[in-house]
């Protein structure tokens, strides 16, 4: 699809901090029969953001790079104060891949003085993360939705390496009948296999090794399955097993998943998904991996 000009080496996106301005570039790009896509994040990017920025320039005429550090979404012990916030790193990123608009609201803007509006997450965002940090899905439903109505994109792009959150949004976009499309595009990953994320550079030298136990705690189940193991009680405990071995300080969950309603299965039939959550050090990081049995 045309993109505008196709030369974005000479010229950084276009920062807009407004309401006003971001809708009246969006009706802009509509009138003149463009399709807008969006991809919302928290700054702090790194290749797997740019994936997406790469996904919606692929499809769409008009990218949109929302930049917001949602404070609903963290609990109260958790890193909301320190997590990274890179702007003037982040622009020369999205230049490079093309973005052409930068939303970066304030905390006002989203949440002005008497906001008191917010989303209960669907049953998938019950179980696991919803467990493990009561609020973060009402948080991140909540923002969402704000800022789909606030750019009114055609397509939304998020990341597969935050399953249970694609799963959130993809059902409140069904239930609410709102009118965008969600793409959840491949988690992207180190060569070591370590999924990216924002919080990996919270990890020294040593945790970042110990990282990877995530990952090899995946793979682990995937053999195990693919090996002729059906039963998910077995399976889970060999992945925590694992994780320990490797290293981690505290495991939140590790287990084994209908892809669907995210509920653990007792049997590994069909297409599931595991999912796991553990500390290195005091960083919180999560993976999952789609695992397809051999067929008899």
């Amino acid at each position: 699809m045309a993109n505008g000009p196709t030369d974005s080496s000479e010229r950084f996106p276009r920062v807009v901090r407004s309401v006003q301005q971001l809708r009246s570039d969006v009706a802009c790009a509509r009138a003149a029969g463009r399709r807008v896509g969006l991809v919302p994040t928290m700054g702090a990017l790194h290749e797997g953001h740019l994936s997406l920025v790469q996904a919606a320039r692929d499809e769409c005429d008009m990218t949109i790079v929302s930049i917001f550090v949602n404070p609903t979404q963290f609990g109260p012990h958790e890193d909301f104060d320190r997590y990274p916030r890179t702007m003037e790193r982040d622009l020369p990123l999205l230049r490079r891949v093309g973005a052409d608009l930068v939303f970066a609201p304030d905390r006002q803007t989203i949440y002005p003085e008497g906001f008191s509006t917010y989303v209960d997450p669907p049953a998938v965002g019950q179980p696991w993360e919803g467990q493990c940090r009561p609020g973060h899905f009402r948080g991140v439903a909540t923002v969402v939705l704000k800022l789909f109505n606030l750019a009114g994109a055609d397509v939304a792009y998020f990341g597969r390496k935050d399953y249970q959150q694609a799963r959130v949004i993809q059902c409140m976009v069904e239930d609410l009948a709102v009118p965008i499309a969600v793409r959840v595009c491949p988690t992207v990953r180190e060569s070591d296999g370590l999924a990216l994320s924002s919080r990996n550079r919270y990890l020294d030298a040593d945790q970042r090794e110990r990282a990877l136990a995530l990952w090899k705690s995946l793979l682990l189940a995937r053999q195990l399955v693919q090996g002729g193991e059906r039963q998910a009680e077995s399976i889970n405990g060999r992945m925590q097993q694992r994780l320990i071995e490797l290293g981690v300080d505290r495991i939140d969950y590790a287990a084994l998943v209908d892809p669907v309603t995210l509920q653990p299965v007792a049997r590994v039939q069909q297409r599931t998904v595991a999912l796991v959550a553990a500390f290195v050090g005091q960083t919180r990081l999560i993976d999952n991996l789609e695992i397809e049995p051999c067929s008899s």
